[in-house]
């Protein structure tokens, strides 16, 4: 069972990697179109607007349709949803920020030089104008970055995301390809049992999470829910004026499938003035 995060810079010839990847360990490509489709539809909006919003080129109106809040925790949960289906290679979205604290799963990180870049475009878009192209990629890659940043709390340049950094200025498609196939043989990351495991946790503290934000008020939690999952068991941690918060929470988590015990560390703390 196999499972990469993939992050790419336009022009960097990431999906030329990604697809050579793919091909040779077996794997299906999650690309931004499958991801947004039932992210999109929970979210109330066109999967289109949600591709751009993610670009960072949505209108002020697609803008102010997308909940954030809601869209990383969907986000979340597709991503893991879609990860533990096994033998996938997920591309953008945030994934490898989402899936770095999983040893199990391979993220990696394609880049290049913006000359290398722009030369890539021009060649693939068959323009001759080196400047402009420029222009566009330094716009895309601000827009993008913000987007994410904003959105999932992402920063692409952080190293210590990845396992691997591939430079395809440096080097070929194919010694891309190899590095990455060859790190995917690696026993760490051929343990099926524990991965699924830690998915399987992952997801159910993003659905968790999920129904919590769609069923709680800010007023009731306004500084959120905490939560964490080992092996169904769920853990769930905050700090709240209101006295219903407590019962309330645990009575709605033991509702969702896969909950098999709930140890509430929700603790009520009376405001300040009310003389308690």
């Amino acid at each position: 069972m196999t499972v990469i995060a993939m992050t790419r810079e336009i022009g960097s010839l990431g999906i030329d990697v990604a697809a050579g990847v793919a091909e040779r360990l077996g794997l299906a490509i999650i690309d931004s179109e499958i991801v947004a489709n039932n992210i999109a539809e929970r979210l109330g909006v066109e999967a289109s607007a949600l591709l751009r919003y993610v670009d960072g080129s949505a209108s002020i109106f697609e803008r102010w349709l997308i909940n954030r809040r809601k869209l990383s925790l969907y986000t979340s949960e597709e991503i893991l949803f879609l990860a533990q289906r096994g033998n996938v290679l997920i591309r953008g979205w945030g994934a490898a920020t989402l899936l770095c604290d999983m040893r199990q799963v391979i993220s990696v990180r394609v880049c290049a030089p913006m000359n290398f870049r722009v030369k890539v475009i021009m060649e693939r878009l068959g323009v001759k104008d080196a400047e402009a192209v420029r222009e566009q990629i330094e716009r895309y890659d601000a827009a993008h970055a913000r987007a994410m940043r904003t959105s999932f709390n992402v920063e692409r340049e952080d190293a210590l995301l990845y396992h691997l950094i591939l430079n395809t200025e440096r080097l070929s498609v194919d010694a891309c390809v190899q590095a990455v196939c060859q790190l995917a043989q690696d026993p760490r990351f051929q343990d099926q049992a524990t991965t699924r495991s830690a998915l399987a946790d992952k997801l159910l503290e993003a659905r968790v999470s999920t129904v919590l934000l769609e069923h709680v008020s800010i007023s009731m939690a306004p500084a959120g829910v905490t939560v964490s999952a080992i092996n169904g068991r769920v853990t769930l941690t905050g700090t709240t004026s209101s006295g219903k918060l407590r019962a309330t929470a645990e009575q709605i988590v033991r509702e969702i499938p896969g909950v098999n015990e709930i140890d509430n560390r929700i603790v009520s703390m009376p405001s300040r003035g009310t003389g308690l």
